[in-house]
């Protein structure tokens, strides 16, 4: 009898044994959790990265270092480089364009360009349809000096070619044509200028040769007869009396043009 309650007796002590092979188990369990969260970060970080590149590329909107440029307000410029600068804790890019023979360094900021009306240089094809302009006959409307002078300022300051074109060939005046005032010269001047320029750096010539060119073009314009010319110099006279007293001040609008 005493035998058989040793035996029960061991029995029980291999229970503690099974229970504490269930703790074992549960341990890795709680490990496999944390490697979930430390993939997702590294995706939502490389996010931002590929959109910053695409910023840059529409702001300068193709334009490069070194490249020719007409900048409505001054002509044709030369971007010498493109910079950065910090202001008010922003970082701003900059195009750096130098106007030669005026002596200007001019800075413009890339995300402006289009609203200051920055182009390329004229393709070959449109500088022959501005020369082919000078060809025509002048328009010239029967208003005042002033209101002629402003909007032959808006199309020399617009950038458009064949418009600086026009400008051209309404003011120009040959040998047997009255003689330019002040204030017709100074415009006339300063469109024949901005033409010339840029036609020179397309055709890869001097100025002194595109404005040859273009003097050439305007003297195969149809010459008006002697009636007309006797016509054309009575408006002058009847505009300079009608616009003596706005003539001193248009000068002065040309020379701050100018």
């Amino acid at each position: 009898m005493p035998t058989k309650k040793t035996a029960t007796a061991k029995a029980p002590a291999k229970a503690p044994v099974k229970a504490g092979s269930k703790t074992a188990v549960k341990a890795p369990v709680a490990k496999a959790a944390p490697v979930k969260s430390a993939a997702s970060k590294p995706v939502a970080a490389a996010a931002p990265r590929v959109e910053e590149p695409k910023k840059v590329l529409t702001q300068r909107q193709g334009f490069k270092t070194n490249e020719y440029v007409v900048y409505p307000a001054h002509g044709v410029g030369q971007i010498l480089a493109i910079e950065e600068q910090e202001i008010a804790g922003a970082k701003l890019e900059l195009f750096v364009i130098n106007f030669i023979k005026d002596k200007m360094t001019l800075r413009v900021p890339t995300a402006k360009v289009a609203n200051v009306g920055m182009r390329k240089l004229s393709d070959p094809a449109l500088v022959k349809r501005a020369l082919e302009t000078l060809k025509g006959r002048a328009r010239i409307k029967r208003t005042m000096w002033s209101r002629r002078a402003q909007e032959y300022e808006a199309k020399i300051n617009s950038g458009d070619i064949v418009a600086i074109a026009e400008v051209v060939r309404d003011l120009f005046r040959s040998e047997s044509q009255p003689e330019q005032s002040y204030s017709e010269r100074q415009l006339y001047e300063a469109a024949l200028d901005r033409l010339s320029r840029e036609i020179a750096v397309v055709q890869h010539v001097t100025e002194t040769e595109a404005v040859k060119e273009i003097e050439a073009n305007l003297a195969k314009s149809p010459r008006r007869g002697a009636k007309a010319d006797a016509d054309a110099a009575t408006e002058g006279a009847a505009d300079d009396s009608d616009d003596s007293d706005d003539d001193g001040d248009d000068s002065l609008s040309a020379d701050e043009a100018a």
